[in-house]
């Protein structure tokens, strides 16, 4: 595996491969990480599929494959037990110890049929124990079918049995409490009891066996399984399955996404089976299409961002120079950090920042307790979004009102929006009116009296027991695109020299990270209040 991938895609499956080669064939490095259990392992053939009509599923993944590396997809046989999210995006972890990375992460990796607890079932589940007359009716047709009754869906389920045979039989076994008129017009028997095995001879089902020990003579049975989501290992991230109700019964779960298959994780998407328990291998492979296609539009959307950034960056080294140049003669009144100047470059382009949470917030907070944040400098609200995601309540303050705007605007899109309130305000002068457990603070560059008093406020936000993370770009780190400024720069020491005997512990170092392919350091602040 490379160390890094545009896309990894979890779930080999219909959904999993199709999104995988759209992506692929978009010139997109991509690598498919499946545990080799599709939920249609013991179905002979695959039904409704056009043109592919009853290929075993197994040839049918095969084929898929192939068409993958053909456009440079790579798969591995492998099971991941765990996603993180940080600022260099996804790392995957895989049951051999093994890791990956990835700018975005699609989940395919399907459902789990959860059959009642009656003995046989699972020995003839897939064969002729079976839940959809789409997937396996035309195979029963005109044979003596049984419907196992354990949840509302059994009406519904017997009626669409009832169009491809005349003998249809509902066992009441659980669940009795439906309308038995549609089903007595239609000439469909119920038989009272519950069931305690299925019947075979020569592994072919011939009967239900009744608790009495009365045994009904069946070709098939029926069943409506419960249907949960494989996706435990999404709760580090925040990411629950959600239950899918039919009448108010619950009848399996889901992981919820928009139609597009995007979660609230900024960057993970699902298709298929996991996002939707009703989709057929057509229908799957058709999420697995758009997500792919919209995971590939995000990407071109971010990279076309960075690009116009890079082009149009206000820091060339003519307006550097120009810059140097007022400092040295004490003629910059107004920096060019200035409330206006930021108005004037988040209108210019229709995203400054990538959305993703900055990385020295991301490894201190991430083992804090949730409670109440403060996110000083909030930009676009990559960091507050990330917070409330965590489960914080978050004030985010900024002073540019088309940067709150757009926080706003994805925190709704992300369904966070009630956890983050937004406000409008310039550090220099702004009060907290309440004491956070975490206050953060990244990149507030201004001139070196108004960052003093700035950041002897958010210090003094702090609740006792609670955070101040304060994180500048180290003064010695100077590429080109930076303006020399040394009024605006400062050390995590500087901030350190300035907090009284109130704090517990305080840490000041210098961090290397990754950015627009160069190495950086930041400056850091870690303190703990007493």
């Amino acid at each position: 595996m490379d160390e890094k991938y545009d896309v990894v895609v979890v779930g080999g499956g219909a959904a999993g491969l199709s999104g995988a080669v759209a992506l692929a064939r978009s010139r997109r490095s991509v690598l498919v990480v499946d545990s080799g259990e599709p939920r249609n392992a013991p179905a002979g053939h695959v039904h409704n599929y056009l043109a592919r009509e009853s290929t075993p599923p197994a040839e049918l993944l095969s084929l898929g494959r192939a068409e993958l590396a053909g456009y440079g997809g790579e798969v591995v046989a492998q099971t991941v037990t765990s996603i993180a999210h940080g600022d260099k995006g996804f790392e995957i972890s895989l049951a051999d110890g093994r890791r990956t990375y990835a700018r975005r992460v699609l989940v395919a990796t399907g459902l789990v049929d959860e059959l009642p607890e009656v003995a046989g079932l699972a020995e003839h589940w897939g064969q002729d124990v079976l839940h959809c007359p789409y997937c396996h009716g035309w195979e029963a047709r005109d044979r003596a079918i049984g419907v196992l009754s354990t949840g509302p869906m059994t009406v519904h389920q017997a009626l669409m049995w009832r169009q491809l045979t005349d003998d249809v039989v509902v066992f009441r076994h659980t669940y009795g409490d439906f309308d038995e008129a549609p089903l007595l017009a239609r000439g469909i028997r119920i038989v009272d009891g519950l069931v305690a095995a299925v019947e075979s001879t020569d592994g072919q089902l011939t009967g239900v066996r009744l608790d009495s020990g009365e045994v009904v003579a069946r070709e098939a049975l029926a069943v409506a399984p419960r249907a949960s989501a494989r996706a435990d290992f999404l709760a580090p991230l925040g990411i629950e399955p959600e239950p899918v109700e039919f009448n108010g019964f619950v009848i399996g779960t889901r992981v919820p996404a928009d139609a597009s298959g995007m979660t609230s994780v900024p960057g993970l998407w699902v298709a298929g089976n996991v996002s939707d328990m009703r989709a057929q291998v057509v229908v799957s492979a058709a999420a697995g299409l758009m997500a792919g296609a919209a995971i590939n539009g995000n990407l071109v959307e971010e990279e076309a961002a960075e690009a116009v950034r890079r082009r149009e960056m206000p820091f060339s080294h003519e307006i550097e120079r120009e810059v140097a140049a007022k400092v040295n003669e004490h003629q910059m009144h107004v920096p060019p950090f200035d409330r206006g100047s930021w108005e004037e470059r988040y209108r210019s382009q229709p995203e400054m920042w990538s959305g993703q949470p900055n990385a020295q917030l991301v490894t201190e907070a991430r083992d804090l307790e949730p409670g109440h944040a403060l996110d000083a400098g909030c930009g676009e609200g990559g960091d507050a979004i990330w917070l409330a995601q965590q489960g914080w309540r978050v004030t985010a303050v900024d002073f540019s009102t088309t940067a709150i705007e757009r926080g706003r605007a994805q925190a709704a899109k992300l369904g966070v929006a009630e956890r983050i309130t937004w406000v409008a305000a310039d550090l220099g002068e702004w009060v907290p009116e309440s004491k956070y457990e975490l206050v953060t603070s990244h990149f507030l560059h201004v001139p070196s009296a108004a960052r003093t008093a700035a950041f002897a406020r958010l210090a003094d936000a702090v609740a006792p027991g609670g955070t101040l993370l304060v994180v500048g770009h180290d003064p010695s780190d100077v590429h080109a695109g930076r303006p020399h400024m040394p009024d605006m720069m400062f050390t995590a020491e500087d901030v350190a020299e300035t907090l009284d005997q109130s704090w517990a512990s305080v840490a000041a170092d210098v961090r290397e990270r990754a950015a627009a392919e160069m190495t950086v350091r930041d400056t850091v602040l870690v303190a703990r209040k007493r």
